[in-house]
């Protein structure tokens, strides 16, 4: 059960404005826009910054969810695992095979070198602030300056995203 109360639209006219916007963006008023709309502002902030993540990137989508669903995995973020492994993942390319495999991508063939680069970056950015020369240097091959910074954000976003949720304890959707 989520530590702070969830927002709803028929309960607060004064945010229909928002509302919207985030059924716009988003489809749908999920559970953490219910909870962040505590603070409009940082709702949609968060809202735009996640679309920009998503929609204005020049990272291929297979590639923003291999990284997305290793992350999840990773630190055991549900959320994320039921948002994007049976929906978003396999509609941008990513099988549930290598959905799996992201657990353990090192021993599988799955993965094609730059993808094996940037979730190398993906896992040494989530072991620490600290990235070494030796992780970062395959993975810039691979990927030009505004790559580099775009997968860099994804991993914070992501990262943000798990402790946010945690904290919270942001339910599951139904």
């Amino acid at each position: 059960m989520a530590r702070v109360s969830y927002v709803e639209e028929q309960d607060h006219p004064e945010l229909a404005a928002q509302i919207g916007r985030i059924k716009n963006g988003r489809g749908a008023v999920i559970n953490i826009y219910k909870l962040l709309l505590h603070s409009p502002p940082l709702a949609m902030s968060w809202l735009e910054h996640s679309n920009t993540i998503r929609w204005n990137t020049s990272l291929s989508p297979r590639l923003r969810e291999l990284v997305i669903v290793r992350i999840a995995s990773i630190v055991r973020y549900a959320y994320a695992l039921q948002q994007h492994v049976p929906v978003i993942a396999l509609a941008d390319g990513v099988s549930l095979e290598e959905c799996e495999a992201l657990r353990d991508w090192r021993a599988c063939g799955l993965f094609d070198d730059a993808e094996r680069a940037a979730l190398d970056y993906a896992d040494a950015m989530l072991a620490g602030p600290e990235v070494p020369d030796d992780v970062f240097n395959p993975m810039r091959r691979h990927y030009s300056e505004r790559e580099v910074v775009e997968l860099t954000v994804l991993v914070g976003t992501y990262l943000m995203h798990n402790r946010v949720f945690t904290a919270l304890r942001v339910d599951l959707e139904p």
